[in-house]
C-alpha cells in the first residue's frame, strides 16, 4: 500500500471565516469548540478504500434543500493523485444525498491555494420520498478515495492554482 498524502486541519482563522460567511449564527465560541472537535478523515476498516469525513455539526436537511460545509479539513498529497469524495453509501442510499458536483475532486496543488486548500461540501437532500436528513455532529457525511492519475504525452500544463474552486479554468 503506498502512503501518499496526510490529512490535516485547516487554521482556526481559516475555519473561523468560513463558518462565519456560511453560518452566521454560530458565534465565535461556537465554531472555536467546532474546530477544536473536528476530526482528521479515517478509514472504518483496514479493506475500506474510503476515508470518511466527518460533519463538524449538527444540521437538518429537508428534500431540496442544499448545504455548504466547511469540512475544515486539507490533504496534502504527493503529485499525480487526487482525492475523490463521494457521498456515504448510506446516506446516499437511504436519503439521496448527493454532492452537489456529483463528484468532488481534490487536486494535489489545491493544498497551496489562498484558502489553506479547505475541503467544503456542498450537498443536496435530492429525496424523492420527503424523507429530511438529520445528521449530528461527528457523523461521517462523505468519503474520500485517493487515486492516482496519468496525463497525455503532449501535456505542457504549467500554469499555477492560486485559488479555490473553480480557479483552474479562468
Amino acid at each position: 500500500m503506498q502512503r501518499i498524502a496526510q490529512f490535516m486541519k485547516v487554521s482556526p482563522d481559516q475555519f473561523m471565516q468560513a463558518m462565519q460567511e456560511e453560518f452566521p449564527q454560530y458565534t465565535e465560541e461556537d465554531v472555536r469548540d467546532m474546530y477544536e472537535s473536528l476530526g482528521l478523515p479515517r478509514r472504518a476498516t483496514a479493506g475500506s478504500a474510503g476515508y470518511d469525513f466527518y460533519a463538524p455539526f449538527s444540521f437538518s436537511l429537508p428534500p431540496g434543500a442544499t448545504i455548504k460545509i466547511p469540512t475544515g479539513i486539507r490533504a496534502k498529497m504527493e503529485p499525480n493523485w487526487v482525492l475523490k469524495i463521494y457521498p456515504r453509501s448510506g446516506l446516499g442510499f437511504k436519503f439521496r444525498l448527493q454532492m452537489n458536483n456529483t463528484v468532488g475532486i481534490i487536486d494535489s496543488d489545491y493544498f497551496n491555494s489562498d484558502n489553506e486548500g479547505h475541503i467544503f461540501l456542498k450537498l443536496t437532500n435530492d429525496s424523492n420520498e420527503g424523507r429530511t436528513v438529520d445528521v449530528t455532529a461527528g457523523t461521517g457525511l462523505v468519503q474520500g478515495i485517493f487515486l492516482e492519475y496519468g496525463i497525455t504525452v503532449d501535456d505542457e500544463a504549467d500554469g499555477v492554482r492560486n485559488g479555490g474552486f473553480g480557479s483552474t479554468s479562468k
